[in-house]
């Protein structure tokens, strides 16, 4: 496994004989904010590279619909393919048809089920979930004690799909990594699946309000998901200076909700980092070339005092 950027690669493809690619990127949705991201990352490197041709496919979180892009791209004889997944559960399939056809593959963003038997020419380039889960549950401890609140916090998480390992590393990283230490009296009230959407979030969040229990914390598993939860808390009267809400991804939104003291911690994802160290992979493996099976760039936390460092990061 290699950590960070691959700018070593870059430099040898920006420097290497231009040859012409066409590089099939089947997304997991359009519609998620993240998504959009890491699609035009792949879309801005695509065009750093000399020869290089992307053909971007929206799978609208259907794998049925993501499967049949691939084989597509397999039909029309692409020269890599990059995948978001719409359920990690699918990878070996997806696997199994890239290699059969002799095409790179490489999976971005969301972990594959088959991360540790990736066949050749295939790759993940991602972050380590757990990491991001293990950052929000420190920043939310140190809120927690500025309060002095560590002792009886109720709790509340917002998860992801559940589909996805990025949910489920998140959302218990968090939750072990309060437990175990000076918040480990802090009580997770409730965790429910939002599904990364911001609409879902606002409805649980409601619920929850509507419930009468005390609300402390909210952490969700993205920034989305955190505004949801901020909206609806506010349309219920609720001062944020109250309750401490935290995220993943730094978004522009979520750094707008931060500046505007809504928005507690965030922890930065680098979507342009991931889409550019794939795309480059995907070409990389096209041309012959070897890269490493996992490639992981490091979650950074945001706060209030550093968050400015990310305003054009995203």
């Amino acid at each position: 496994m290699k950590s960070v950027y691959v700018g070593a690669l870059a430099a040898l493809l920006m420097a290497g004989t231009a040859s012409a690619e066409t590089i099939g990127v089947s997304m997991q949705s359009f519609d998620n904010n993240f998504q959009t991201l890491l699609r035009e990352g792949l879309q801005s490197r695509a065009t750093e590279v000399d020869g290089v041709k992307i053909q971007v496919e929206d799978a609208q979180t259907d794998i049925s619909k993501q499967i049949n892009q691939v084989n597509n791209f397999i039909a029309a004889g692409v020269d890599a393919i990059v995948v978001t997944l719409a359920d990690a559960s699918a990878a070996p399939g997806i696997s199994a048809a890239a290699q059969k056809a002799n095409i790179p593959l490489v999976y971005l963003n969301l972990e594959p089920g088959n991360v540790a038997q990736l066949p050749e020419k295939q790759a993940y380039v991602g972050s380590k979930e757990t990491d991001s889960g293990k950052l929000a549950a420190e920043a939310t401890c140190d809120l927690l004690t500025a309060k002095k609140k560590e002792g009886n916090a109720q709790v509340y998480i917002l998860m992801g799909d559940l589909a996805h390992q990025a949910s489920r590393d998140r959302t218990s990283s968090f939750k072990e990594t309060l437990a175990s230490g000076a918040c480990k009296g802090a009580a997770i009230a409730d965790e429910q699946s939002a599904v990364w959407q911001r609409t879902n979030a606002m409805d649980l969040t409601t619920n929850w309000i509507t419930s009468g229990r005390p609300i402390d914390v909210v952490f969700a598993n993205n920034d989305e998901m955190a505004l949801g939860a901020i909206q609806a808390m506010k349309a219920a009267g609720t001062s944020m200076d109250d309750v401490i809400v935290v995220g993943i991804d730094a978004t522009q939104d979520a750094l707008a909700a931060m500046a505007a003291g809504d928005l507690d911690a965030t922890v930065f994802q680098n979507a342009k980092a991931q889409s550019a160290s794939a795309l480059d992979a995907a070409v990389a493996l096209a041309r012959g070339q070897k890269v490493e099976k996992q490639v992981m760039v490091p979650f950074e936390l945001v706060t209030p005092k550093n968050m400015n460092q990310y305003a054009s990061r995203n």
